[in-house]
């Protein structure tokens, strides 16, 4: 009798711990991502639309995963949502993701990783002031409209340009005349020509919108000054690509076949666009945007150590990585990026 009962309680011991390591081993079944407005995020707004991140999961043995997405702007805001656990995967600018990543290095549950370069294009400076013709003719009376004072993706191109025009030692020269405004919102105070707003460094499609208007100008382009290199990444906790390795692997290859959809269906992608974005554009002004040269879509950093040396001589960051690959998961580390 006592053997029996010993043998029924190893049998449910061994039940049970075979449950409670299945539990323990088991990722997510809900994966929670954020893209922000413009069409830097066009990728994720692919994989949303398309449900690639559902579709390569199972193709993974995951079964059903479920998805949520919020939309965000502004590297702040984003940061804030992923260390406070509201979020598991998020585009970004690369400036703010380099940023986090600096501040969480070395603090195992706050430490992020890059997924992958999401896009570039050119970030175009507009001006409804007709007596600012470069970034020299600015005056404290105008107000220019970015997503995020200080590490937003046009906060510090901003600053890089104007580095490159003042000299490194006045980098902030620009700072004080910024102001922190959402990309839909700073559209219509630019072209209302009614508020304290004069300028606006911001996206395609924002900036094709703003440029439409016959008083709006261009200062300067980001590609021109920096060259197309990438400016928003996909990230997300260390920790979450440590505990769900399958369901990052599939992002990763959702990724993939979103950026292969937009290379193959410039017209589809549109749509995709429109319908997501919910932005007031045509099909054509879309398509005309994705045609431009400036507008890449890659999943394999460019660049990014221009941001990393800049905010490291301008001292916005501490802790500096040797190399890009240091930033990435290591699926994108054999890559031949910069």
């Amino acid at each position: 009798m006592y053997q029996k009962t010993m043998l029924k309680f190893a049998l449910a011991s061994a039940v049970a711990l075979a449950l409670v390591s299945g539990k323990a081993n088991a990722e997510a079944s809900t994966v929670r991502l954020s893209h922000g407005y413009g069409m830097l995020y066009l990728p994720l707004m692919v994989i949303r639309d398309q449900q690639l991140i559902e579709k390569n999961a199972k193709k993974l043995g995951l079964g059903d995963v479920k998805t949520t997405w919020a939309t965000l702007d502004g590297g702040n805001v984003i940061n804030d949502a992923m260390l406070s656990g509201n979020l598991d995967i998020a585009g970004t600018g690369a400036p703010g993701f380099i940023t986090l990543w600096s501040k969480a290095n070395g603090i195992p549950r706050s430490e992020v990783i890059g997924l992958g370069a999401l896009s570039t294009a050119a970030l175009w400076l507009n001006t409804n002031n007709p007596n600012v013709k470069s970034l020299k003719d600015f005056t404290p009376k105008d107000k220019i409209a970015i997503p995020g004072i200080k590490t937003s993706l046009s906060a510090v191109v901003l600053q890089m340009a104007v580095a490159k025009t003042f000299g490194v030692a006045n980098y902030t020269k620009l700072d004080p005349l910024t102001v922190s405004l959402g990309h839909p919102e700073a559209v219509g105070a630019l072209l209302s020509h009614k508020t304290e707003i004069t300028a606006h460094f911001t996206s395609p499609p924002f900036s094709y919108q703003e440029a439409k208007d016959p008083k709006i100008t261009r200062v300067i382009s980001s590609s021109e000054t920096l060259g197309n290199i990438t400016l928003d990444v996909v990230f997300a906790l260390k920790q979450f690509t440590a505990q769900n390795p399958k369901l990052t692997q599939a992002f990763i290859a959702a990724q993939e076949e979103a950026n292969a959809y937009i290379a193959k269906d410039r017209k589809g992608a549109a749509e995709t666009f429109l319908r997501v974005s919910k932005l007031k554009l045509t099909q054509g002004e879309v398509e005309k945007m994705l045609a431009d040269p400036d507008t890449q879509f890659s999943s394999t950093p460019v660049g990014i150590m221009q941001f990393v040396e800049f905010m490291s001589l301008a001292n916005t960051i501490k802790t500096r990585p040797k190399t890009w690959s240091e930033l990435f998961v290591d699926s994108v580390k054999a890559r031949k990026g910069s």
